[in-house]
C-alpha cells in the first residue's frame, strides 16, 4: 500500500508544481495546505505517512511542526523544503528527528528518493545540502578515531540501531554503546544523543 502524503506550501505555483508531479507519479496524496495552520490540523487529523512541508509558512513553520509531532509523538514523518543553505537550521532539524531536508532548487529531482527512503524508515537529505554541511566541519577530527569507530560512527548517521550496527560488526550491542561513549570523548562531544548523530551525518562522505 503506497504511504499517505500531505503536502504544504505557502507558495501556490510551488504547491502546485509538488501536487502534479507527485500526482503524475501516481502517489497517494492525502492533503494539502497553504499554510502552517492547515498543515498542523490537517496531521493531526488524517496522520498521514509522510507530510512534505515547507520551512518558512504562516502561522507554524515546518520545524514547529516538526517539534509539536515530535513531542506529542504523532507517526507522521516530516520532510522539509527550503532555499536555505543554513547549519543552524539544519541542526535543529536534525535534533528534530526530520527524515527529509531537500533544497527547493532540486526538489523534483529528489522527492522520489526522499519518499522512498523515508518508507525504508531512512533519512535523506539533499546532496548539495550535505556538500555544503559538509564543508562546514572540521572533518579532520575523524582522524581521531579508530577504524571500528568510524565504522560505528557511519552506522550512526544511517540511522542505524546499537543492535543493527553491532550484528554488522560481529559485536554485542552493549559494546557499541562503549564504543559511542568513547567517540564522545575522543570528539569532545557533550552527552546528547544528537551531537553524535550529528556530526556522522555532517561528516558521512569522509566516514
Amino acid at each position: 500500500m503506497k504511504p499517505s502524503i500531505l503536502i504544504a506550501d505557502d507558495h501556490p505555483l510551488v504547491l502546485k508544481g509538488l501536487q502534479d508531479f507527485l500526482i503524475e507519479k501516481d502517489s497517494n496524496i492525502a492533503a494539502v495546505a497553504k499554510n502552517g495552520k492547515e498543515a498542523l490540523s490537517l496531521i493531526k487529523a488524517l496522520q498521514p505517512d509522510i507530510a512534505i512541508l515547507d520551512i518558512q509558512m504562516p502561522f507554524y513553520t515546518g520545524l514547529d511542526i516538526a517539534k509539536i509531532c515530535k513531542d506529542e509523538n504523532l507517526p507522521t514523518k516530516i520532510a522539509l523544503i527550503t532555499f536555505e543553505k543554513d547549519q543552524t537550521i539544519y541542526n535543529e532539524a536534525i535534533s528534530l528527528n526530520v527524515y527529509g531536508y531537500i533544497l527547493k532548487e532540486f526538489a523534483l529531482d529528489e522527492i522520489e528518493n526522499c519518499i522512498a527512503s523515508m518508507i525504508e524508515d531512512k533519512p535523506y537529505f539533499s546532496p548539495e545540502l550535505s556538500d555544503f554541511i559538509a564543508s562546514n566541519n572540521d572533518s579532520k577530527k575523524i582522524d581521531v578515531l579508530t577504524s571500528t569507530e568510524k565504522r560505528i560512527l557511519k552506522g550512526i548517521a544511517e540511522n542505524k540501531t546499537a543492535k543493527e550496527i553491532g550484528e554488522e560488526l560481529a559485536i554485542s550491542s552493549r559494546t557499541v554503546e562503549k564504543h559511542k561513549r568513547n567517540i564522545r570523548i575522543r570528539l569532545e562531544m557533550d552527552s546528547k544523543s544528537t551531537s553524535i548523530f550529528l556530526f556522522a551525518k555532517n561528516n558521512y562522505k569522509f566516514l
